[in-house]
């Protein structure tokens, strides 16, 4: 993926933000590489010193000059949710737990655990607390 240095134009109250973000020692260290990026983005700088500066990638570069372009300084505050690193369970195994959950009780208990409950359908307990 190549792509020319973006130009990004900062407004005085963004500009005012993202300097406040930087100087601020309780800003957590992604946004104020995020602040950085941008920063130095309008000032003219290229990607190659924007990575040798901040001691990120071109990726992480680029994702933050995209994002700020679409969003503004709102959007460097929040990350993406990201899928889960495991595959979401059949739709016969979620129904088979939640019949389960609503029909029956586990032999001398009053209600199922996520181990109890995962040892009865042959699930995770962890794939147990994933169903909704």
């Amino acid at each position: 993926m190549r792509r020319a240095d973006i130009c990004l134009y900062l407004g005085p109250a963004d500009r005012a933000e993202l300097q406040a973000l930087l100087s601020n020692r309780n800003t957590p260290r992604k946004l104020g590489w995020r602040a950085a990026i941008v920063l130095a983005t309008a000032e003219g700088q290229g990607t190659i010193e924007i990575m040798r500066r901040t001691g990120l990638s071109k990726q992480t570069v680029w994702r933050w000059q995209e994002r700020y372009h679409d969003e503004g300084v709102p959007g460097l505050n929040r990350d993406k949710t990201r899928p889960s690193g495991e595959p979401p369970l059949p739709r016969e195994v979620r129904l088979r737990v939640i019949a389960k959950t609503v029909q029956e009780t586990p032999f001398n208990a009053t209600h199922w655990s996520r181990a109890t409950m995962s040892e009865a359908v042959g699930i995770s307990p962890s794939s147990v607390g994933r169903i909704s």
